[in-house]
């Protein structure tokens, strides 16, 4: 009988069975490759003296930094100047801590030392993820996260709290950033302050007690969808000078100030199916054109629930509810406060269609008018109801 092959046979198992018991070490900084073809390094901060140490052995052609766990204070702005790089923590446990007290942000992401550059391709970055740790700072330090000039930035999995600027600036960070699952609080400034930048999704985080929670400027294409803001010391959303955004499916609650701010040339935007209450006002439209306004829920708001002004107009509002605290069988949750609700108001606007709104419980009235007559308003399809009593009649359009 042939034994070379049971032999070949048990080497074989024996070999298959070590491969899948020894771990394969992924190649660390220093170390030349001798693996998987391609493969560049793993920067391990825990090897380097300090965070910077780190951030600087990144070659120009990127990589991957892995941050420990541990609380880090740092002095002086971590600087990321190379593309194509990621940066990752250990979730919360991976704690930078700002102790500056002049002004300079915990993380600064940028190719040039320009404070806040114009637009220029010759200096931009492209490609950086900074994911899963979270960042604090203190009333006279800067902003938590600093990015300028940044395409196709991923922030996702960061806690950014307690700031004394913004927590997350991006600035002019044109193409493709993303803000994801990410938790936003207590910050001196704007939450989440973006400046100049296009086709940007913001999805699926917390905001709580920043001064407004975000701003989007000078830039287009908004997609806002999923996050939970509140508590906020100023306004909720705030946008200026820019179109062809959506603001969609967020829980907008107790702004000292008002709920979304559309301002300065906004035009081609969409407000719907959000969750609005009990903020100081609802949605103002101060200087927006062309926008919709549709099947939002405004409840308990004490001034304003939605405001047209004398510089918006061809403004489609259908498919809201205007409401109080009513819970049915002649209740309200909340009778003996918070019992304003208010309505909509007309303030010396144009070219309005409402259809298919609700006003329920609203006071004083479900649809005002302020200042001068309103032209080309057209109602349709209004539900006013306020529990038995007469209900606010709706205004004529003409």
């Amino acid at each position: 009988m042939n034994r070379t092959l049971p032999l070949l046979v048990a080497v074989f198992f024996v070999t298959l069975l070590a491969s899948r018991l020894v771990p394969v070490r992924p190649v660390q900084s220093g170390e030349e490759n001798n693996g998987l073809p391609g493969a560049r390094a793993t920067i391990y901060a825990a090897q380097y003296p300090s965070l910077q140490d780190a951030l600087d052995a990144v070659p120009p052609a990127g990589g991957l930094v892995q941050l420990p766990a541990g609380i880090f204070e740092i002095e002086q702005p971590l600087v990321i100047r190379t593309e194509d790089t990621c940066i990752e923590g250990a979730g919360t446990a991976t704690h930078i801590k700002n102790i500056n007290t002049n002004g300079q942000p915990a993380i600064l992401v940028s190719r040039t030392n320009e404070k806040y550059p114009k637009r220029n391709k010759e200096t931009e970055l492209w490609r950086i993820r900074l994911a899963n740790f979270r960042v604090t700072g203190n009333e006279t330090s800067g902003h938590g996260i600093d990015a300028r000039g940044v395409n196709e930035i991923l922030i996702d999995g960061v806690t950014i709290s307690e700031n004394g600027g913004d927590g997350i600036l991006l600035w002019h960070c044109y193409e493709d950033p993303r803000v994801c699952d990410s938790l936003i609080t207590y910050n001196q400034g704007v939450g989440l302050n973006l400046q100049g930048c296009h086709d940007i999704v913001v999805s699926s985080n917390q905001f709580e007690e920043n001064q407004d929670a975000l701003h989007c400027f000078n830039g287009y294409n908004l997609c806002m969808t999923g996050n939970c803001l509140d508590d906020h010391l100023g306004h909720g959303i705030v946008i200026e000078n820019t179109y062809g955004s959506v603001v969609s499916g967020n829980m907008i609650e107790e702004c000292t100030g008002t709920a979304i701010i559309l301002d300065r040339d906004c035009y081609g935007n969409t407000l719907s199916a959000n969750i609005i209450a009990h903020n100081g006002s609802g949605i103002d439209l101060r200087d927006a054109h062309g926008c919709s306004v549709s099947a939002n829920t405004f409840t308990i708001i004490a001034t304003d629930a939605l405001r047209i002004g004398p510089d918006s107009g061809r403004i489609a509002v259908s498919g809201n509810s205007f409401c109080n605290s009513y819970i049915g069988g002649g209740k309200l949750r909340r009778g003996t406060y918070d019992i304003a609700a208010a309505g909509m108001v007309l303030d010396g606007t144009r070219d309005i269609g409402v259809t298919g709104n609700v006003f329920s419980g609203t006071q004083p009235q479900a649809i005002a008018i302020s200042g001068p007559p309103s032209d080309d308003v057209v109602l349709v399809g209004t539900l006013l109801t306020n529990g038995g009593r007469e209900p606010a009649q709706p205004p004529e359009s003409r």
